[in-house]
């Protein structure tokens, strides 16, 4: 069970969480002077398990939005959203151990996970023979580099080797912290590449760069073990799978071959459908079970946990409203102790917010959400205009007491 916590950022948050539950709406306003609380939700609990919550929140100050029909016995489960302290929490979970029935065993376990991993915020990933990649203590940023001609923002596009290490060049001495070649366009309406063609715009490029920029960490842009092996022979640290491993069932063992991090995005359809509109129940909670999924399958295949970044691939299946609730629902992933990377930079979703249909034009939305993510304290973004990315960065650390 995917238990996770939520932050109820106004009322219309509240109300739609009170809708979400299938509360009564006429009880908005005992739950809104309760909102500041810590916040967690709860799928599908068994009603009986529900009304529990509830009342034993309720006798320790807190409380728990429930579907109306719970009480009654109406319905058989509830989505539940519980609010309280962390003492109160604490204590909650003391007395589900008394408690080995109806799913509460395991929404204690859920919410034991869901609490312990809020304070988890360092990371250190391994490098094989090239040191640590240490994430957390600063949003860190990774440069997009395409060896593609027909990615979806002009500006990241480079042809062949030479100008692929002029790029990381820049980009390195900008002060990204990782650079992410690709050579395959995932723009909606790109096709795919073979994997024969990916590998001979990709490979080289990333040798080109590990030879002229040695000090940098190179990330791989793909979903085919094919074209990762190689990729890391030439002198990648990383690989990128947008498809999360779910593509390739070769690239968990590769990987944990290998001993390489690996961002899993989230992602449905890849690679010919992820760009279709695409419904959701509860994106979050969606995307969670995903997560959780490939990370359960990457370590039945001998993949490090502790290697492991999350993507919930921001544009892909997704269109701008489900989105925007990812971006403001980003405390959620926590639940799996985990660095997250956020890919935002010049997407459509900007552009539909700011009415903005060129890319080019899309910098300022970028950098608004850059400065949005480093205050969730998100561990790294994917950007194409690095310099400008951290000067906003910079800022930002500024006013969370870094000081000038």
């Amino acid at each position: 069970m995917d238990i996770y916590p939520i932050e109820i950022g106004n009322d219309d948050d509240l109300v739609r969480l009170i809708r979400t539950t299938g509360a009564d709406e006429k009880s908005f306003y005992f739950f809104q002077r309760k909102s500041r609380m810590l916040s967690f939700f709860i799928p599908d609990a068994d009603f009986r398990a529900a009304n529990a919550l509830k009342q034993e929140l309720l006798s320790r100050g807190g409380d728990a939005i429930v579907h109306r029909g719970a009480i009654e016995g109406s319905i058989p489960t509830s989505n539940v959203v519980i609010l309280g302290t962390l003492k109160t929490l604490e204590d909650l979970c003391d007395k589900l151990r008394s408690m080995p029935y109806w799913g509460l065993d395991e929404i204690r376990s859920g919410l034991v996970q869901a609490i312990s991993s809020m304070g988890i915020r360092r990371w250190s990933l391994d490098l094989p023979n090239r040191g640590e990649l240490e994430l957390g203590k600063r949003t860190k940023v990774m440069g997009i580099i395409n060896v593609t001609d027909d990615s979806f923002y002009p500006g990241s596009r480079v042809d062949g080797p030479k100008k692929c290490v002029e790029t990381a060049l820049r980009m390195h001495e900008e002060g990204a912290d990782i650079l992410d070649i690709g050579a395959e366009s995932t723009r909606p309406g790109s096709s795919p590449l073979s994997q024969e063609e990916e590998a001979s715009r990709l490979i080289p490029a990333i040798a080109a760069v590990r030879r002229e920029v040695p000090q940098a960490v190179i990330s791989a842009d793909t979903y085919r073990a094919g074209t990762a092996e190689p990729a890391l022979d030439s002198g990648a640290d990383m690989i990128n799978d947008i498809s999360g491993g779910a593509f390739d069932n070769r690239m968990f063992p590769l990987l944990a071959r290998r001993g390489n991090p690996v961002v899993i995005m989230h992602a449905r359809d890849v690679p010919g459908g992820m760009h279709h509109p695409v419904s959701y129940g509860d994106v979050i909670g969606e995307i969670l079970t995903f997560f959780s999924g490939q990370i359960l399958k990457a370590r039945e295949a001998g993949v490090d946990p502790e290697q492991v970044i999350l993507d919930p691939g921001i544009g892909f299946s997704k269109n701008a409203p489900q989105n925007l609730e990812v971006l403001k629902g980003l405390a959620s992933f926590s639940t799996l102790a985990r660095p997250l990377l956020i890919g935002h930079s010049r997407k459509s979703t900007i552009g539909k917010v700011l009415g903005l249909e060129n890319p080019e034009d899309r910098l300022e939305g970028t950098l608004a959400l850059t400065a949005f993510c480093a205050m969730k304290d998100v561990a790294l973004i994917r950007v194409h205009d690095v310099a400008e990315n951290i000067r906003s960065l910079k800022m930002i650390a500024a006013l969370k007491g870094e000081g000038i």
